[in-house]
């Protein structure tokens, strides 16, 4: 192929310096028809192909790949084929003697010819899409997954993150309350991938059967929702972009909070400071696109949706109810009790009826048990021998005075003291940890070792009564003068004497 300065000097010599074209060939020892082409082009056209590429070898096959690459799309990339494996494939199941390279050209150019085109979109203001990323950090010290949630405005560019300790139901009505609380109003409608959190069912004609939960979270709010295509996260490109901005910008270096709350305040601040730029194309900041998009919003409800997982169970002989592979106790009287359990982000409710009879820290670990030791006391009671080998009891740490009270209480008392020492603790479930632990150190102080005594100590500090009764402050009460008895006199009453 000749330079484009070639074609520059015999264009001028023909054009201004009068030179024919059979001239200029030989004058440049050209051949005619490439002067004639130089003359009808300012610079080389390239190498253009007329005719299809003939693929004697491997032209009866091209089917065979064509299939294998249409499959392949519905894999993730670890899973496709490779030109190589293809290669592999053709000599080996179907005797292609041809070479690799043929093969690699023909794959190389039908991938660029399957990869999907986009359409460049626009999008009215008041709309939303939801999504789930995850990232490793250190919260309260350990090194854990965390799961945030997204949503992001496509209008404005606007954008909400909340981190997780997991992917569930109540976190993701809870990303709704506080995304809906941030923006100050609800989407119009929100557009989301095909979770199971969300849908049941997708049928084939697009239709889909939604959860429960999420026709509750509907009603709550009265957004519309929307769906991507299955495995197309393209559909919902906006909120697909911000996961990926939010993990680089905002969580980068891996973020280490004390607790979710910590994460979720610098989160939450990151959000803000983003609306002060003014992205690629755009005239306007993200904040002041941002006011069309709340303008266009619905109002929000007067509460904000209970955004908790229920289910309903059963009490075991245990006096434990099964959440998510997780036993969590309850007072022993509602053992084989029908009860609702509602499981939050950080706590785990329980309710029998219309009375929430336990709270507890939600555990994510697998097959955990969370007991409360105040649920097995009453049970305690009755079985005082098991006392020892509680598993509820098991780690509760309780001041030193409580196990130097039970030591007198058994020695004084024998086995009745064991039962006794049970009742102090069962104080506890009606009055709080300081005034039982004040009352056992007054006990200890004043030799008043049984239950009775802590109990009435206990009364006595609440009520703020002094320890001995002031008759100076009843000054209408007769006096009283006790004599010191004498034995004589004691004598005398047990003879039957006038003393």
């Amino acid at each position: 192929m000749y330079s484009v300065s070639m074609y520059r000097e015999v264009r001028l010599a023909v054009t201004r310096g009068g030179m024919s074209k059979r001239k200029a060939a030989e004058a440049f020892e050209l051949d005619p028809r490439t002067v004639r082409k130089m003359m009808e082009n300012p610079e080389p056209p390239g190498y253009q192909r007329s005719k299809p590429v003939r693929l004697p070898k491997l032209g009866p096959f091209t089917g065979f790949i064509d299939q294998i690459l249409k499959n392949d799309l519905e894999k993730i990339k670890k899973e496709r084929h490779t030109a190589q494996r293809i290669y592999e494939r053709l000599r080996d199941e179907y005797g292609y003697d041809g070479k690799y390279g043929a093969v690699k050209e023909y794959v190389r150019g039908k991938r660029l010819h399957l990869k999907e085109k986009f359409v460049p979109l626009s999008h009215a203001p008041g709309h939303a899409q939801v999504d789930f990323g995850q990232t490793h950090g250190v919260i309260g010290g350990v090194e854990r997954k965390i799961h945030f949630f997204c949503m992001s405005l496509p209008y404005s560019d606007d954008s909400f993150v909340m981190g997780f300790p997991a992917e569930t139901t109540e976190a993701f009505c809870a990303g709704h309350n506080a995304a809906c609380d941030h923006f100050g109003g609800v989407p119009q409608s929100i557009l989301y991938d095909n979770t199971s959190i969300a849908v049941v069912k997708v049928y084939r004609d697009g239709r889909r059967d939604l959860t429960e939960e999420m026709i509750r979270l509907q009603s709550h709010y009265l957004f519309d929702s929307r769906f991507g295509r299955p495995a197309r996260g393209n559909d919902k490109g906006k909120v697909e972009g911000l996961v990926g901005y939010a993990r680089r910008n905002f969580m980068v270096p891996a973020p280490r909070f004390e607790s979710f709350d910590a994460l979720n305040a610098h989160l939450r601040q990151k959000c803000l400071e983003r609306r002060q730029q003014t992205l690629r194309g755009c005239q306007r900041s993200i904040g002041e696109r941002f006011s069309t998009d709340q303008a266009a919003f619905l109002p929000l409800p007067p509460i904000p949706y209970d955004a908790c997982e229920k289910v309903s169970a059963k009490v075991t002989s245990q006096a434990l109810v099964r959440y998510r592979t997780n036993d969590y106790s309850v007072p022993a009287r509602y053992g084989f009790h029908d009860v609702q359990v509602r499981g939050y982000i950080h706590e785990v409710v329980i309710a029998c009826g219309a009375e929430v009879i336990a709270r507890h820290p939600r555990s994510y670990a697998r097959e955990d048990a969370i007991y409360d030791p105040l649920h097995y006391l009453a049970l305690l009671e009755e079985k005082p021998r098991a006392l020892d080998q509680a598993a509820p009891l098991q780690g509760w740490e309780l001041p030193d005075e409580f196990a130097t009270l039970r030591r007198l209480m058994e020695s004084r008392l024998g086995k009745k003291g064991k039962r006794e020492y049970i009742q102090v603790l069962r104080l506890l479930e009606t009055f709080s940890f300081e005034q039982v632990h004040f009352a056992v150190q007054q006990a200890l102080k004043l030799g008043a070792i049984g239950f009775e005594a802590v109990k009435h100590l206990l009364i006595r500090h609440i009520e703020q009564r002094p320890l001995r009764l002031d008759l100076s402050r009843y000054p209408f009460l007769p006096e009283v003068h006790v004599a010191r008895t004498s034995a004589r006199d004691y004598a005398a009453l047990t003879s039957g004497e006038q003393p």
